[in-house]
């Protein structure tokens, strides 16, 4: 099994994945340890010197004005964590909270918190031996971190709350007796540094994030396999249009295309059955490759959060302790809702690209895509609960970022609402998901439809997945359960293994 080596500056996309999604094991690095040894030092000096410093020994919040002795340091953390961990609604899965774990241990590796390094090996044995805290995923505001779900996570690490082992929900003490793990008691400042940050918008957004990647290819195969399903025209997608236009994403979309269909027979070229496509079809290159290119800004916003300091107070390593406002998600929350509506929008054209494809009044196939209609119908209610995924999506990509609400009697009062951003891009990430598995079953069933016509070199390697899988409808059947084993295709990456397997798809 791979091990990933976190210091706080090295964190990708792909490594939150192996830890999260594959069971990666985590590892700090030495150099971290250095810094953290260094950081701890200089909060204990001010434990020693009997100085006033917010979090260390003062109140939280509001009560960042109350003075905290030496003796109940320790009380306050401990009393941080059980009063700021009042989170509802349903649990976070299993790989956002590992996810969440490694964030907070990479910000931690950075030295700039003044946590012990026993309390944060006790996080990283945790995540290595599979003890997971149970969070709920409602409660946070997104700035002075995510409190309510963080603390949650911690928890467990005093032998409170609940958590999974083995695919059990545990009491937190007993999960971490069964792992093996200690549990500990906090000391100065180590409550706070393991609840004040961004890590659990960054952690939902993040997963998001990289299957969103994975849905823009998915979104050129769709598109591309509709195309030939319709006999569409491949002079739209003629470079040269796009190259005085040089949008990124536009220009990467519509090679994709080319190289999708390239030796396809059922595409056309302008004015052989028809002048122009509609604009679902004509204008992929535009539609996707806007989508493209807000999914990488959103990338290299992730890319530097996920790799950040976002707590408060700050331990500098000149000994210096400055209470700032890296906590704050209102960085995170814009590139979440733009995610979420980047991604909304390749479901809105999907929708549309269904609706011709089983609308006989817009192509020359049958009815819903299905023999003997009236007795059968076939496609015609998948686009009906595609319409209503969709029509979801318009409320959800509402940005979560405009609104704010004070808290703390007004201490904080203007928040980021990003970890709700974050949730909401990945519910339309699932939405979209579904929308598109329509899509392609219906390419398929249309492409079934005509006969002595030969695929592209992309897309018979898509179509050959959906058909191991997915069988031509001659009749109708309980249409949810195909459905279902088309999103799974999509789910699990194998649709898009199999085409990168013949081509390289780019966003």
């Amino acid at each position: 099994m791979n091990i990933v080596e976190i210091d706080g500056n090295n964190l990708d996309l792909e490594k939150i994945i192996m830890v999260a999604r594959k069971g990666s094991k985590v590892k700090i690095s030495e150099d971290a340890i250095k810094s953290i040894r260094t950081s701890r030092k200089i909060i204990e000096d001010i434990v020693k010197d009997n100085k006033v410093v917010y979090g260390v020994t003062t109140g939280f919040g509001k009560f960042s004005d109350v003075s905290i002795s030496n003796e109940d340091c320790k009380t306050l953390q401990k009393n941080l964590i059980l009063s700021h961990a009042c989170g509802t609604g349903n649990n976070l899965s299993k790989e956002v909270v590992r996810a969440i774990m490694l964030l907070r241990a990479n910000a931690l590796c950075k030295g700039y918190s003044g946590i012990s390094e026993e309390t944060l090996n006790t996080l990283v044995n945790m995540l290595n031996k599979g003890v997971i805290p149970v969070i709920p995923e409602k409660g946070s505001l997104g700035a002075s971190g995510d409190l309510a779900p963080l603390s949650h996570m911690v928890l467990p690490m005093l032998g409170e709350g609940e958590a999974e082992f083995n695919g059990e929900i545990l009491l937190g003490k007993e999960a971490m007796e069964r792992a093996g793990v200690s549990v500990i008691d906090l000391t100065y400042k180590e409550g706070l540094a393991l609840i004040n940050g961004t890590q659990v918008m960054t952690a939902v957004g993040a997963i998001a994030l990289y299957d969103a990647i994975e849905i823009c290819k998915i979104s050129d195969i769709a598109a591309a396999l509709s195309l030939e399903a319709l006999r569409g025209i491949k002079d739209a997608y003629d470079l040269r249009i796009h190259n005085i236009r040089p949008h990124k994403g536009q220009i990467n979309t519509a090679d994709n295309i080319l190289k999708l269909v390239k030796g396809s027979s059922y595409i056309t070229s302008q004015g052989e059955l028809r002048v122009q496509d509609a604009y679902t079809l004509r204008c992929v290159p535009q539609v996707h490759g806007a989508s493209k290119d807000a999914i990488n800004y959103v990338k290299e916003r992730v890319l530097i959060e996920i790799n950040s300091v976002t707590d408060n107070p700050i331990v500098t390593k000149e000994g210096d302790v400055i209470s700032g406002g890296n906590f704050h998600g209102q960085p995170m929350a814009l590139s979440f809702d733009f995610l979420g509506i980047a991604v909304a929008e390749l479901g809105n054209i999907s929708e549309r690209r269904l609706e011709r494809l089983i609308n006989y009044q817009l192509n020359d196939l049958p009815p819903f895509l299905v023999k003997n209609g009236g007795l059968n119908s076939g496609f015609m209610i998948t686009q009906y609960a595609a319409a209503s995924l969709v029509s979801e999506n318009k409320i959800l990509a509402h940005p979560a970022s405009v609104d704010s609400i004070p808290s703390s009697a007004n201490q904080e009062d203007h928040v980021s609402m990003g970890t709700i951003a974050a949730r909401k891009s990945r519910d339309i990430l699932e939405n979209v998901r579904r929308v598109l598995a329509t899509e392609i079953m219906a390419a398929c069933q249309a492409i079934d439809f005509r006969d002595g016509f030969i695929l592209g070199e992309g897309t018979k390697q898509a179509y050959d997945v959906v058909r191991e899988n997915v069988k031509f409808m001659e009749e109708d059947k309980v249409m949810y359960k195909e459905l279902d084993k088309c999103t799974k295709l999509l789910e699990h990456g194998h649709m898009v293994e199999a085409v990168e397997k013949k081509i390289q798809l780019d966003i």
